[in-house]
């Protein structure tokens, strides 16, 4: 089946007892058993849920994955990564990644003896040259957020694996209808599943995806232990919401691209970062690796000033944490995404004061020009 039709179908069959077209929500606990070691396969709630594994199969339907392990949250999801590196194993991440990426990584996750080497991941030779004998895993975040560098995961995949080596791709900002990271050799895909996937800023989720049995194996189990998993309501909701994942990351884009081009003349604004346009440093590889560029754009005001009035004055937009909704977000890095990121770290990442990232939602894209507008010259 194409893309569409799995969005829809995957992981889904009509309910066998009332033949219900949409997957009920199993809001139950625990599951009685016939009798001492007779059960239908399911024990207890934490551990199995019919709605939260057709999330799982659907996702992992789109992302060409055999397994899908759902969590509560992106970061739980990128937590249980860990469970695959041990102490005084490492890990390569790009420098420039999610806030709460790097605060898991640097602040926490490194106290039990897991080394982070942070490296500009656009250069092939110097992810070539931070690999040791101790390096577990390569983990990517393309495009980087916030400020949508890219890296090419088939040149990085393909050398992982000559030096047996794991690789994990964030593919939250291009969705498996713009990007799939598992056909270009990653082992693993992680997905906040908060943003386009579920898309309607109404639920905190994540998920990872995987070919990889030893990997299942061992972030499966995890997910049992921590019990760190969505709700059944939470999984419905997102199930519900990829059936129009790919109207809506047409339109996402679309938008994108419209508001993308007329921004990128502005004399307010020192630089406008988008994938799309051809002045984007990576925009050979965005064509090459992706089939859309998705729907986030990165914004830098030659003044902080100018950025305050704007992010006062928008209102269409909203000055909020998360993308991905269908309505249009702006967010300043610097004092929510990547507030916990040190200054000195964050202005070697080049987050600025100036910076601002924009989601780009699906309403009509003259009103968001409009608001763009009254927001800059409103003073």
């Amino acid at each position: 089946m194409k893309f569409s039709t799995e969005a829809i179908h995957a992981g889904q069959t009509p309910d066998k007892t009332t033949g219900a077209v949409t997957t009920p929500i199993f809001m139950t606990s625990t599951y009685v058993q016939e009798e001492l070691g007779v059960n239908k396969g399911y024990h207890y709630g934490r551990t199995e849920n019919l709605t939260r594994e057709s999330l799982e199969k659907n996702i992992a339907t789109l992302e060409k994955g055999k397994y899908g392990i759902s969590f509560s949250s992106g970061v739980a999801a990128i937590h249980s990564l860990m469970s695959l590196v041990k102490s005084g194993e490492n890990v390569i991440v790009p420098e420039s990644v999610y806030g709460g990426t790097f605060r898991l990584f640097q602040d926490f996750v490194s106290n039990y003896g897991v080394e982070f080497k942070w490296i500009d991941m656009s250069d092939l030779s110097l992810v070539e040259k931070s690999i040791d004998v101790n390096t577990k895993l390569i983990y990517m975040e393309t495009p980087s957020n916030p400020l949508l560098k890219l890296t090419d995961i088939k040149s990085i995949t393909d050398l992982a694996k000559s030096r047996n080596i794991l690789t994990a791709v964030d593919n939250t900002f291009m969705t498996p209808y713009f990007q799939r990271p598992i056909e270009l050799g990653a082992d693993i895909v992680i997905h906040s599943t908060s943003k386009y996937l579920n898309g309607h800023s109404d639920i905190i989720g994540g998920i990872v995806v995987t070919n990889n049995e030893e990997a299942n194996s061992k972030i499966r189990f995890l997910q049992k232990a921590l019990g760190a998993i969505p709700s059944p309501f939470d999984s419905w909701i997102t199930l519900r919401s990829t059936k129009t994942l790919v109207v809506r990351m047409k339109q996402h884009e679309s938008n994108a691209n419209v508001l993308a081009n007329y921004l990128k003349d502005k004399d307010y604004l020192k630089r406008v970062i988008y994938p799309g346009l051809p002045n984007h440093p990576d925009h050979e590889l965005a064509k090459k690796q992706m089939s859309g560029f998705g729907a986030v754009i990165t914004i830098e005001f030659h003044e902080f000033e100018v950025a305050k009035r704007f992010l006062k004055n928008i209102k269409i937009f909203h000055l909020a944490e998360s993308l991905g909704g269908v309505e249009s977000l702006v967010n300043h890095s610097a004092t929510m995404t990547h507030a916990s990121v040190p200054k000195e770290i964050r202005a070697k990442m080049g987050i600025t004061e100036g910076l601002v990232r924009i989601s780009v939602g699906i309403e009509d894209v003259d009103d968001l020009i409009e608001d763009i507008e009254q927001a800059i010259n409103n003073k």
